[in-house]
């Protein structure tokens, strides 16, 4: 019965180690082409995930409450499965410079797939832990792989130093939450967590443990590996560690908080506070830092520090409304930053860097590539009608009516909106680029792919029906909150 439950993760698992065992008979020219086998199982088990036979059908608990699946993981499952899928198309264009394992490669990001759906699932400490660290490995591995490159190798040792650092903030966290209660059930947890409000010694371990998923949705202050992490790491790694690693983050983050330790989160003195504080200041510190900015996937991991600070305004919110605003927000930040570093990968394959004047005339030599990135930026600058736009509008919403009971909302909705008056400038500076700049030293045409010609297609669609017509997705994400219990 406990096995069922996994049915989907054990697919998953499967498909992982039939990727890395067909290098052994693919010919190197064809292996490209087992990210689109990937790619295409994925889509089926996708598929299969709506249809309510067999996988993720049914509701529950498995293995003693450690696991469980419910509206919010189901929601988050499908979440990296599209991921997954976006993002072997982007890796199948970079494979040729991958110089040697480009099977490993995909089967790697098939394994840290399989890492976010049992983070999904996560309902107790110890599967929450052995979910990270399956993700966090495989990244370790994925950020290094160019090894004929010293910026990647150098990601790699910053990103294992400082994800090393935040497991060990994070195993003494449960340690300290285990020695206090005796429990490391998230249920069991909740029952008792409001008896030990006073208790110093549980109080820190619960912020040790936000402390590790701190790291993982790169937080202020837990953010200074993002910047070199994201510029040295293979385009395709950047654009997973951007959209399902922080995704995996954030659920778990909503599970800890609303499931785990509903009490402490609402009632314990200073945490609303502080919520509000780590929200603005990561909203501040990363459009800031990404205003100087020259390469591009350097801006885009401040970027991305920044929208955690823009998800985390529906965490501080403390509502089923903010909690749902988070999933909507994330569903349209998966196709807009894998959408912008699709483009990234076609445009700068030729390139020593990525720098923003490789874009220079990019509308004469790709007008789809063009106007893909366009779309891209307009979205997560926030600016209507995109998908970006309306999640910013849902965020700053839940915020705004937790602002007749403290009026440190209304400052943190101020501090958002600054935020996004902002990027607009650094955003719109690419956008520039693109069409205006007069730097284009090559003005030959790029040439595309059919899979990347339809990948770029889903990605538009995304942004645009998520914007245009939202109500689909955020019934459901107003549903899978529902099994946050508020």
């Amino acid at each position: 019965m406990n096995a069922s439950f996994i049915t989907l993760e054990l697919c998953v698992i499967a498909l992982g180690i039939v990727l890395m065992l067909a290098d052994f008979w693919i010919p190197l020219e064809r292996k490209k082409y087992l990210a689109y086998l990937g790619a295409a199982v994925l889509g089926g088990l996708l598929v299969i995930s709506f249809t309510g036979d067999g996988i993720c059908s049914t509701f529950g608990t498995a293995f003693n409450g450690s696991f469980i699946e419910d509206g919010l993981a189901l929601f988050f499952k499908r979440f990296f499965l599209i991921a997954a899928i976006l993002i072997l198309f982007v890796a199948a264009e970079f494979s040729d410079r991958i110089s040697a394992g480009i099977s490993e490669y995909y089967s790697l990001v098939v394994f840290a797939l399989a890492g976010m759906l049992f983070a999904a699932s996560s309902n107790d400490f110890a599967m929450l832990f052995v979910s990270i660290e399956l993700i966090t490995i495989t990244f370790y591995v994925l950020v290094s792989f160019q090894k004929n490159r010293l910026v990647s190798l150098e990601a790699a040792i910053k990103y294992l130093i400082l994800g090393a650092l935040s497991s060990a903030f994070m195993v003494f966290g449960i340690a300290l939450i285990w020695g206090t209660t005796g429990k490391i059930n998230f249920n069991d947890l909740a029952q008792i967590s409001g008896q030990f409000l006073d208790n110093k010694i549980f109080l820190i371990g619960v912020l040790f443990v936000l402390v590790g998923l701190g790291f993982k949705i790169a937080a202020f202050p837990f953010q200074i590996w993002a910047p070199d992490v994201y510029q040295g790491a293979p385009t395709p790694t950047t654009a997973f560690l951007a959209v399902g690693s922080k995704a995996a983050g954030f659920v778990l983050l909503l599970r800890v908080l609303f499931v785990a330790f509903p009490e402490v989160t609402k009632h314990a003195i200073g945490f609303k506070c502080l919520l509000i504080t780590i929200s603005a200041l990561t909203i501040l510190y990363g459009n800031l830092c990404a205003l100087p900015q020259r390469n591009l996937k350097r801006l885009m991991g401040y970027s991305s520090i920044a929208h955690a600070g823009y998800l985390l305004l529906g965490v501080a919110a403390l509502s089923t409304s903010g909690q749902a605003a988070v999933m909507y927000y994330l569903a349209g930040y998966l196709f807009t930053v894998i959408a912008s570093f699709t483009v990234i990968t076609l445009v700068a394959q030729h390139l020593a860097d990525e720098d923003i004047s490789s874009l220079a005339g990019l509308n004469q030599r790709s007008p789809l590539l063009a106007t893909t990135m366009t779309i891209a930026l307009v979205s997560l600058a926030g600016l209507p009608p995109l998908a970006g736009f309306f999640g910013k509008f849902l965020l700053l919403k839940a915020v705004i009516e937790q602002g007749a009971t403290n009026h440190a909302y209304y400052w943190l909705a101020f501090i958002a909106l600054a935020g996004v008056i902002i990027s607009i400038y650094y955003y719109f500076g690419i956008i520039r680029a693109i069409y205006w700049s007069k730097e284009a030293a090559d003005l030959s045409p790029i040439k595309l792919s059919g899979a990347a010609k339809f990948s770029i297609a889903i990605c538009i669609a995304g942004i645009l029906w998520l914007g245009i017509f939202p109500n689909t997705v955020l019934n459901l994400a107003n549903e899978a909150a529902k099994a946050l219990g508020n």
